[in-house]
């Protein structure tokens, strides 16, 4: 088994960006352009690493190379965007790797591009990318291509090599167990499970019971041997069950109009261990969405519109407004849910000014809400 971040390290120490490997500040799949250069990023890479795998780290300054982190990034679902726009698309696994030197809600992104034989291209056009246009990588450059991609074999033994030297160990395995309970949630109650005398998974969170049922909030899950982050969140409810060979989370989101009220299950991820040291994720999506009265939604859309052309504007918000604008993405995402089409491209609009506002959880909530819809449209 692979240490993630061992391997995010010996990728940054090996050298600049090149054909097999890229570096990115942060990922945006909230607009067109930001889904078209990271596409072009997995055409490039695939078409260039046919034999091996290639890599993309998530969280790191471009000139200095400093790991900075960005947001936790759970969508299992990032596979069905590369399968909608490329032809010949690779199988990708996108994995959030946690560093001590940064905040709990931060991590590094970890995109693993699987190696194919024949060549990607996109099959349809998406921003300024036309369709049938082919990608290649020539050292840390991404260059369209009109020519025919030969099979090439350059980067096999230099990834292989960097690959095994991120083997797992014993020492750091154990060592990164302690540093979970012991430093980074010593503050919250924290178990771990074994799986197949081979996994270990950790859990962290606050436990509470609502209506007969057990719930986590805060919570942090990761799988241990490879490093990665399986679960993140610092406000929705988690329900978590395991027998010998499984480990399952399942998500619940809290929505309600002008309060969040009620539980709705949003997705349950499965975790299977095997014998041989392998293990399998499987996710169920299972929201469905509330419905309510179209014209009390009406009324509550128009006073949310209200108050974010006040926020846009710079006009101060009375002690209500502030209150409602930590609920605004989540109200807005119901009308959106219930046929208010042009709410989300407001909402997504409104990103700059709902980050600089002077509550964090209003910046908090906005990205549970791009992070759910996000989860729904590429299911």
């Amino acid at each position: 088994m692979i240490n993630k971040r061992l391997l995010i390290k010996n990728l940054l120490a090996h050298n600049d960006e090149n054909s097999f490997y890229d570096k990115k500040r942060l990922l945006n799949l909230h607009t067109r352009e930001g889904k078209a250069k990271f596409l072009k990023h997995i055409c490039a890479l695939s078409n260039s690493n046919p034999g091996n795998n290639s890599y993309i780290v998530v969280g790191v300054e471009d000139e200095s190379n400093e790991i900075v982190g960005d947001d936790f990034f759970d969508d299992s679902r990032i596979q069905n965007l590369v399968n909608a726009f490329l032809e010949n698309p690779p199988k990708i696994q996108y994995e959030n790797v946690p560093f001590p030197n940064l905040p709990k809600d931060k991590v590094v992104g970890l995109v693993t591009i699987k190696p194919k034989s024949k060549t990607s291209y996109f099959k349809k056009g998406i921003h300024t990318i036309e369709a049938n246009s082919a990608f290649v990588r020539k050292g840390s450059n991404t260059s369209p291509t009109a020519e025919k991609i030969p099979y090439s074999k350059q980067n096999i033994e230099t990834v292989i090599s960097l690959e095994n030297n991120s083997r797992n160990s014993i020492s750091h395995t154990l060592e990164s167990v302690l540093d979970f309970i012991n430093n980074r949630h010593k503050d919250l109650p924290s178990h771990y499970k074994v799986f197949k005398e081979l996994f270990v998974v950790c859990w962290a969170g606050n436990k509470k019971k609502i209506r007969d049922e057990v719930f986590y909030s805060r919570v942090d899950i990761e799988l241990i041997n490879e490093q990665i982050k399986l679960f993140y969140s610092a406000l929705d409810e988690v329900s978590i069950t395991y027998d010998d060979s499984s480990f399952s989370i399942t998500e619940y989101v809290c929505l309600g109009l002008n309060d969040k009220t009620s539980f709705y299950p949003l997705e349950k991820v499965t975790i299977e261990f095997f014998d041989n040291g392998y293990y399998k994720m499987d996710s169920e999506m299972l929201f469905e969405p509330p419905q309510y009265n179209k014209k009390v939604l009406h009324h509550i859309y128009n006073s949310n519109n209200a108050i974010l052309a006040k926020l846009q504007k710079g006009i101060s918000l009375q002690e209500s407004e502030k209150r409602d604008l930590i609920n605004l993405p989540h109200t807005l995402m119901i009308c959106y849910l219930n046929g208010f089409e042009e709410a989300i491209q407001k909402l997504i609009e409104a990103k700059p000014d709902l980050k600089a506002f002077e509550n964090p959880l209003v910046y908090v909530s906005f990205k549970e809400v791009m992070r759910i819809l996000r989860k729904m449209k590429y299911n």
